[in-house]
């Protein structure tokens, strides 16, 4: 006897929108949603889509027209709400583009709620194209069916970044020179937290003393080994999804 299909299929593709949805709403797309949606998951007329508007969750939608240059979807029924996302910060040192697109992308899939990118005396880079960035975001939100976008913030300087630190959030600091395991430091945290890693070259000596000198920073160890930016980037939050996000929730 074959196996019911589940639905709406998994093949289905998902986007996100701007406008907020709800059942019956008819939503025109266009640009490269559209290309995408036409020319390359070669979507027709009756076919479903999967939209999402990061305010009231993920719903199934009809394609009712495909011309040329858009596409018209009619809203049919909500699949799930928006859902909660750990309460954890990545503070991540601007790296250069192709690394930094890969921070991106992997804090996204791995649950982040905010992104902040930080410029650091030892970056490479020094900007970041904003708009670029939240299509990668977006993109990756996308793929993995999260239906929470992270925030993503306009890269500041860390020096500002610990001026405004809000006194309830811990931030766990991957410092070179050694600190706490970060398995032990995340499992005895609580409450709101964020994860600081540096750039290429490191953190140098006057932001080192900065951090070490911050009452909410708390420095950590990510193992025996030199990691480089985007890998400590992910690693940590990895770890700590594992141990404190919602991980462990799963059922």
């Amino acid at each position: 006897m074959p196996a019911t299909p589940s639905w709406p299929p998994k093949s289905a593709p998902r986007l996100f929108v701007a406008e907020p949805l709800s059942e019956g709403l008819v939503v025109d797309i266009g640009g490269n949603q559209a290309h995408y949606l036409a020319r390359v998951m070669r979507v027709s007329a009756g076919d479903t889509v999967i939209l999402c508007d990061n305010q009231t969750g993920e719903w199934t939608a009809e394609v009712s027209d495909v011309a040329k240059r858009y596409l018209t979807l009619t809203v049919t029924n909500q699949l799930r709400p928006r859902e909660e996302v750990p309460d954890f910060w990545l503070c991540a040192a601007l790296l250069k583009k192709d690394c930094f697109d890969l921070v991106l992308e992997k804090a996204t899939e791995l649950g982040v709620a905010r992104i902040q990118p930080v410029l650091m005396r030892r970056c490479v880079a020094d900007k970041l194209n904003l708009e670029r960035a939240s299509t990668i975001v977006t993109e990756a939100a996308e793929q993995c069916a999260r239906t929470a976008l992270p925030k993503l913030e306009e890269p500041v300087k860390l020096e500002a970044l610990l001026r405004h630190w809000p006194e309830d959030r811990l931030l766990f600091f991957a410092d070179e020179d050694g600190g706490r395991p970060a398995n032990a430091a995340f499992a005895a945290s609580a409450g709101p937290a964020a994860l600081l890693v540096g750039p290429e070259g490191g953190f140098d000596d006057a932001e080192r003393a900065m951090l070490r000198n911050h009452p909410a920073v708390s420095p950590i160890s990510l193992g025996p080994r030199i990691l480089r930016g985007e890998t400590a980037a992910i690693a940590a939050t990895a770890l700590w999804m594992g141990i404190k996000g919602d991980w462990p929730d799963e059922k």
